[in-house]
């Protein structure tokens, strides 16, 4: 005998960020100049499109996706002998620690839109999270400075914080249970890159790619404004393009969209519809 479950139809319960290149740092450039700076000290070659491609995952991650890419392993053997162990990952994470810190302390700006999505949330009801595969160390040199600007998440949760990070859902289901919500059907998860936007589906949530401050771009608000307008849509094109095979329920180009598109995903849900 089969039991069958009304669907959801109450209101969003929850928001959820994820942190560079969603709500902070416009163009996520603070992992990317860390980690060109960790393997130039390395003695290593590393594009700037290699080391965007893991992105959004833990770090220690991070690196051992970047280890593994055919070109930079190539070069580690040359270097050293050998195929790169889980020793030289460790090695390689604490290495990199002080860099990330010192480039989240110099891209810790709010994203247009930050502000007005924190007053929507609030005058809703809504509850705002966020979520990252920065440590709790790096985090803690960003939270001050966004508090300062007026931007204060109600929870934050981060990828060494849970058995498993992203695509792993573990880190959205915390942000949840801080946060006090009762169904993931009322939850939405926002992020720029596509293993975040796999955070929210395995986690069963409505899911937001964000485009133009994110990953999938990788320009600062300025060298994306100082485009001509042929070459802008074009960027803008190819990356939505990309984020569209995420399977992310919504593309949008900032948070600065968010509120209608919360409000929209409010409207399917008192009308039955599912993430």
């Amino acid at each position: 005998m089969y039991r069958y479950t009304r669907s959801y139809t109450g209101p969003v319960q929850a928001i959820i960020l994820d942190l560079a290149g969603t709500c902070v740092d416009f163009g996520s450039l603070a992992p990317i100049q860390a980690f060109l700076t960790l393997f130039e000290s390395e003695g290593l070659s590393l594009t700037e499109a290699e080391a965007r491609e893991p992105m959004g995952t833990e770090k220690r991650e991070h690196i051992r996706q970047l280890l593994a890419m055919p070109r930079i392993q190539r070069q580690w053997q040359d270097r050293t002998g050998a195929a790169p162990t889980e020793e030289d990952v460790e090695r390689l994470y604490h290495a990199f620690v002080p860099f990330q810190v010192q480039a989240i302390a110099e891209r810790s700006e709010l994203i247009p839109g930050a502000l007005n999505l924190q007053a929507f949330a609030r005058d809703h009801g809504i509850k705002l999270g966020v979520n990252t595969g920065y440590s709790r160390e790096m985090v803690n040199v960003m939270l001050p400075e966004l508090r300062r600007q007026g931007f204060e998440p109600e929870s934050v949760v981060c990828a060494t914080e849970v058995p498993q990070g992203r695509p792993a859902p573990y880190m959205s289901f915390c942000n949840a249970m801080e946060l006090g919500a009762t169904a993931v059907q009322g939850c939405v998860k926002v992020d720029d890159t596509a293993t975040g936007i796999e955070e929210g589906l395995n986690a069963g949530m409505w899911t937001v790619a964000v485009v133009a401050s994110g990953n999938a771009v990788g320009l600062s608000q300025s060298q994306l404004e100082q485009l001509d307008d042929d070459e802008r849509a074009q960027c803008l094109r190819v990356a939505h393009q990309k984020m569209a095979l995420t399977g992310a329920h919504y593309l949008i180009d900032s948070i600065d969209e968010l509120p209608e598109v919360v409000a929209n995903i409010q409207e399917r849900i008192e009308a039955g519809d599912r993430p």
